[in-house]
């Protein structure tokens, strides 16, 4: 359980870094969007991301 929490944890990191990685310009553009965003909106967001994470732990497991 432990070493499947961490690998989960660096591939998240891995998939994470890899927009600033290959395109920082168009990730610095992403995220000063994402700023003016109001707040409901990106709990919208946050939401749909958290239910397709379940989702595809659910599907793999």
């Amino acid at each position: 359980m432990t070493t499947s929490f961490w690998l989960a944890i660096g591939l998240v990191l891995i998939f994470e870094g890899l927009g600033p990685l290959l395109a920082p310009k168009g990730w610095r553009a992403m995220i000063g969007q994402l700023v003016s965003q109001p707040d409901h909106q990106l709990r919208r967001v946050g939401g749909c991301l958290v239910v397709a994470g379940a989702v595809m732990v659910f599907m793999l497991s």
